[in-house]
Order: structure tokens, then C-alpha cells, then sequence
């Protein structure tokens, strides 16, 4: 159990039968009547972010998550399958539950949430920036760089994501896995 006041960003908490991460909250002591607290919420199980009040001091029960480090092994019809490198036990996960699975790689390393009470597991978590080569991709304009422009390129994945002109076919690049965005070219 934890009141208000034990809140912070990324605190886990069971709420109306679900799983939530406080991604922001705020303590609010109006000039008139009791102090609350405003949050943000986001489902572990869904990725659904809701707003919600909670009177100051009111109890929470906090789920505590546990995040294990599996490799991905392949795709089939039952979902993705990954391994714990340590025990060798092989997780399946449905393709919801895998958030932009078209940036893995065969041998890349993941994180795997668990919810420890329950051993159940709730969600996987890829790294912030993977590093894929481009496989197809239109050439640029020479000259064309007084603004932003951007151009769809195919990954080795199979996945497309928005690029800058100058990249090209075989360049390997790094994108961030949040919000599938372009950062840098890597350095060969």
C-alpha cells in the first residue's frame, strides 16, 4: 500500500482491475477545500493513458513489475517468441502485446514485463534506439536540402520509417523505438 504522497513517475499501481504507471502527476492544494492530487495513467496491459483525481492521502495498492531481459527468437502463428538467456524458458507473446514488432531483429535483446505477484506476464518493452540498414529507398535530389524533407525507406525489418534526403540504400541508420523516428546515420 502507498498514499499520495509516495507517488512519482513510473510507480506501478493496481487500479479498477488493471495494471497503470503514474506518467505524471501533480499535487493541487486549491485556496478552498482539500488538497488532491491529479494524475495521468498509463495501462501496462493496453497502453491506454486516462486522467484521474485522487483526494490527498488516499491509499493505493502499488503492483510491483518486474522487467527481465529475453531475446527474440522468431514469429509464428501463436505470436512472437522470446527466451530468458539465463534459464533458457521460451515466452510467447501475442502481436498486441509487442509494440512495433516490425523493428526486431532475430537475437535482439528485450525487455519482458512481468507483474511478480501473479507471475503472469504483461507486455514487452524494446531498447529506445535500434540500429537497422536501409534496403530500399528513393534517391535524393541533389541540391534539395533547404528544408526538412522527408522520404519513406524500407528497413531490413520490413518496416518504413520517414528519413532524411541524403540517405540511401545500404546506410544503416538509428531509429527510436518510441516513436519510430529517424535520429542519426551510424557511423560505419
Amino acid at each position: 500500500m502507498a498514499s499520495t504522497a509516495d507517488f512519482k513517475n513510473g510507480l506501478c499501481l493496481l487500479y479498477n482491475n488493471d495494471i497503470f504507471q503514474i506518467v505524471e502527476f501533480q499535487h493541487v492544494k486549491p485556496g478552498k477545500g482539500p488538497a488532491f492530487v491529479r494524475t495521468k495513467l498509463k495501462s501496462i496491459r493496453t497502453g491506454r493513458v486516462i486522467d484521474n483525481t485522487f483526494s490527498a492521502g488516499h491509499k493505493v495498492t502499488t503492483a510491483r513489475i518486474e522487467r527481465r531481459q529475453h531475446q527474440y527468437s522468431y514469429k509464428d502463428d501463436m505470436g512472437f517468441h522470446f527466451m530468458d538467456t539465463s534459464t533458457w524458458e521460451e515466452v510467447a507473446l501475442p502481436e498486441d502485446q509487442v509494440p512495433n514488432n516490425d523493428l526486431l531483429q532475430d537475437g535482439m535483446n528485450v525487455d519482458i514485463l512481468f507483474h511478480a505477484e501473479e507471475e503472469e506476464v504483461i507486455g514487452c518493452e524494446l531498447s529506445q534506439f535500434v540500429e537497422l540498414e536501409i534496403t530500399y529507398s528513393e534517391p535524393g535530389i541533389k541540391g534539395d536540402t533547404a528544408t526538412n524533407t522527408l522520404k519513406p525507406a524500407t528497413l531490413e525489418t520490413g518496416a518504413t520509417i520517414y528519413v532524411p534526403l541524403f540517405c540511401d540504400t545500404g546506410d544503416v541508420i538509428k531509429v527510436n523505438t518510441l516513436d519510430r523516428s529517424y535520429v542519426e546515420r551510424v557511423k560505419k
